[in-house]
C-alpha cells in the first residue's frame, strides 16, 4: 500500500501530512463505507484539532453524520465503533514524535480495516473518487462526551479486578502526555491500585518525554517508581494502545519479556500466537513451551490483525497475539491493541509475585535495535539493494516476509524499512549483548556505506 502501510498513513504535519490530504481520506472512507454515520476523534497532539475538522467535513460532505468523541484513546475508539455498530477515522500518530500526525481507520465492528478495505479506501484516494453529496444531503456534526467513561467501566469488567485489589498494589503511571492521560489513572485506581503519576497532563507537545515508551525515555517512570516504592510502572505511547513496563526495582523491562510472560500466562496446548517477524526468541521458546504454535506476520498492526482474522475464520484460538513493542493483542477481549488492558493483564501477573519475577525466565537474550534513515527515495533504494546484498552473502537462508531476517540458532538479524517513518530499522539479538550489537553494527555500516555514496 502506497497511503496507509503497517499501522495507519502518518507524517509530518504541515509538509507531508496536510488538512487537504486528511480531508481526501475522509471523503475516500465515507464513499466506501456502507452507512450514514461514522466518528472522528484524535490524541493529545495540536495539529489534532485542525486534522479532526477536515476529517469531519470530509465524511460529512460524502453524507454522513459524525459523532465527535474529542481526545480519545484508540482502543476507547475501537469500544465505541464495535458497540455503536459505526466505523471511524482516528487523527493519532501513536508512538511518533511530536511534528508528526496521523490517520487510522476503524470499521463498525470496532476493527482496524484490514488491507484488503484499505486499498479500496487508498484507491479511491489517489483516484480522488469521492460520492459527495449536493447541499440538502451533507451530513450533520454532534460532540460525544460519553466514550471514555464507558470505555473504562468496560476495562473494570475485564480484568481480575477481585485478585490485583486484595494484592495492595502500588502503580507508577507515566502516560506520556498522551490520550491514556483521560482513561489510565482512574482505571488503574478504581482497580483498588494506589496510583502515583508522572506526564500526567494531556499536552500535544509532549514536554515531558516523547511518545515512544521505550526505554531511553522512562527515566522519570523509573525514578518515580523507586522513589514511591511502587510495585509496577506502566507506560504508554500517545494513542494508549501499548503499555510497557519497569519492574520494582526501577528497572525497565523489554517488551519482548512482558509480551512471553504475557504469553506463558495465557497459551494453552494447540492455540496460535500471531506477531511479525521481528519476533524475539525469548517469544518463541515460551509457545513452543505451551505447546502452541507461532505464526508471523510482516511488522505492523494492521498486518497482524488481518492474520488474526483469517485463524479465527478458519476456527483457529489465539488468546493472545503481538509485537515486543508493548502492543500485545487479546483478541478474546478485544481485537485491538490497548494499552490499560495490557497494564490489568500484566498486573494480574504481579499480584501473585513481583515484576522482576514475573520476567524473569524471559530475560536471557540480549536486543540491539537501530535506525538508519535516509532523506530520499535514492537513498533508500540504495540501502535496501545493500541490504538485499548482505542477506545473500550471509551463510544462512534469509526469511524475506518483511524484509530480511537471518537466524543464525544463537541470535539472528533483521533488517526492513519503516512502515511509518523515513528510517529502515534493524533488529538484532543474541544470547550474549556483544553477539547482539556486532550483528547490528555489520549491518548498519553496509547500509551506511551505500547510503553516504548514494
Amino acid at each position: 500500500m502506497k497511503i496507509f502501510g503497517s499501522s495507519g498513513t502518518r507524517g509530518v504535519v504541515t509538509q507531508e501530512l496536510t488538512p487537504a490530504f486528511v480531508l481526501r481520506v475522509a471523503q475516500a472512507a465515507g464513499t466506501v463505507w456502507d452507512g450514514d454515520r461514522a466518528v472522528v476523534s484524535r490524541d493529545t497532539r495540536t495539529s489534532g484539532e485542525m486534522f479532526a475538522n477536515a476529517a469531519a467535513s470530509g465524511l460529512a460532505s460524502a453524507g454522513l453524520d459524525v459523532d465527535r468523541l474529542g481526545v480519545t484513546p484508540t482502543p476507547a475508539v475501537v469500544r465505541y465503533c464495535e458497540v455503536e455498530a459505526v466505523p471511524a477515522v482516528h487523527i493519532t500518530a501513536s508512538h511518533n514524535p511530536p511534528e508528526y500526525n496521523g490517520v487510522k481507520l476503524v470499521g463498525d465492528d470496532g476493527v482496524e480495516l484490514t488491507v484488503d478495505v484499505l486499498e479500496e479506501v487508498e484507491e479511491h484516494v489517489l483516484g480522488e473518487e469521492f460520492d459527495l453529496k449536493p447541499w440538502d444531503e451533507v451530513g450533520s456534526v454532534r460532540h460525544v462526551d460519553s466514550a471514555n467513561r464507558a470505555y473504562v467501566d468496560d476495562l473494570l469488567a475485564s480484568v481480575d479486578r477481585e485478585a490485583i485489589a486484595e494484592a495492595g498494589l502500588k502503580v507508577a503511571l507515566d502516560p506520556g502526555h498522551g490520550a491514556g492521560s483521560l482513561t489510565s489513572p482512574e482505571f488503574f485506581r478504581r482497580l483498588g491500585c494506589e496510583v502515583v503519576t508522572v506526564n500526567a497532563t494531556p499536552d500535544g507537545h509532549f514536554p515531558g518525554r516523547q511518545p515512544e515508551p521505550v526505554g531511553s525515555h522512562l527515566t522519570d517512570l523509573s525514578r518515580l517508581v523507586r522513589a514511591s516504592d511502587a510495585d509496577l510502572g506502566v507506560a504508554h505511547d500517545g494513542d494508549a494502545d501499548r503499555a510497557v513496563f519497569v519492574d520494582e526495582t526501577g528497572e525497565f523491562i523489554d517488551g519482548e519479556s512482558s509480551m512471553a510472560a504475557l504469553a506463558a500466562a495465557h497459551l494453552s496446548a494447540g492455540d496460535t500466537f500471531v506477531s511479525a517477524v521481528n519476533v524475539s526468541q525469548r517469544v518463541v521458546d515460551a509457545v513452543s513451551e505451551a505447546g502452541a504454535s507461532l505464526e508471523l506476520t510482516p511488522i505492523g498492526s494492521t498486518n497482524i490483525i488481518t492474520h488474526i482474522r483469517a485463524l479465527r475464520a478458519k476456527g483457529e484460538t489465539v488468546p493472545v497475539a503481538g509485537e515486543g513493542n508493548g502492543g500485545v493483542f487479546f483478541p478474546n477481549y478485544r481485537l485491538v491493541r490497548d494499552g490499560a488492558y495490557i497494564g490489568g493483564k500484566f498486573l494480574e501477573l504481579v499480584a501473585d509475585r513481583p515484576a522482576s519475577e514475573v520476567v524473569a525466565p524471559f530475560s536471557a537474550y540480549h536486543a540491539a535495535r537501530v535506525n538508519v534513515h535516509y532523506d530520499s527515495e535514492g537513498e533508500l533504494t540504495a540501502m535496501l539493494e545493500a541490504a538485499e546484498v548482505y542477506a545473500k552473502r550471509a551463510d544462512v537462508e534469509p526469511n524475506t516476509i518483511d524484509g530480511y531476517r537471518l537466524d543464525y540458532g544463537d541470535a539472528w538479524v533483521l533488517v526492513r524499512p519503516s512502515g511509518t517513518e523515513p528510517v529502515i530499522r534493524i533488529y538484532a539479538e543474541a544470547r550474549d549483548a556483544d553477539r547482539a550489537e556486532s550483528l547490528a553494527d555489520e549491518v548498519e555500516s553496509a547500509l551506511l556505506d551505500t547510503r553516504d555514496g548514494a
